[in-house]
């Protein structure tokens, strides 16, 4: 069964930083792309960043770019997401995903994933 436990969340003042975790278990760790996304209040899904199967490729929303990094750790089939500089409006359950890429790179679009996690909030106060 494919399991993915996102941890990491919390409130954090603006400007701060926090690192999100992804633990993965079920599945070929390094066979599947990991993407994060993220939904506020009132808000659609918001694809934030991925990394390819290799982990050679990655992808970041232009919102993110220069303050997110994504990265994997094939040996502990865990995947995170450093946060730095966050912003109010970072705000928002964070969810992990994977699905199975026929590319080396990987995308942010939400509908080619197969499997998600249960979610993570991060509140970022002003």
């Amino acid at each position: 069964e494919v399991q993915l436990v996102e941890s990491g969340g919390g409130l954090v003042q603006a400007g701060g930083s926090l690192r999100l975790s992804c633990a993965a278990s079920g599945f070929t760790f390094d066979d599947y792309a990991i993407g994060w996304f993220r939904q506020a209040p009132g808000k659609e899904y918001e694809g934030v960043s991925c990394i390819s199967s290799s982990g050679g490729s990655t992808v970041y929303a232009d919102s993110v770019k220069g303050r997110f990094t994504i990265s994997s750790d094939n040996v502990k089939n865990t995947a995170y997401l450093q946060m730095n500089s966050l912003k109010p409006e970072d705000t928002a359950v964070y969810y992990c995903a994977i699905y199975f890429p026929y590319s080396s790179s990987c995308r942010i679009r939400g509908s080619v994933y197969d499997y998600w996690g249960q979610g993570t909030q991060v509140t970022v106060s002003s």
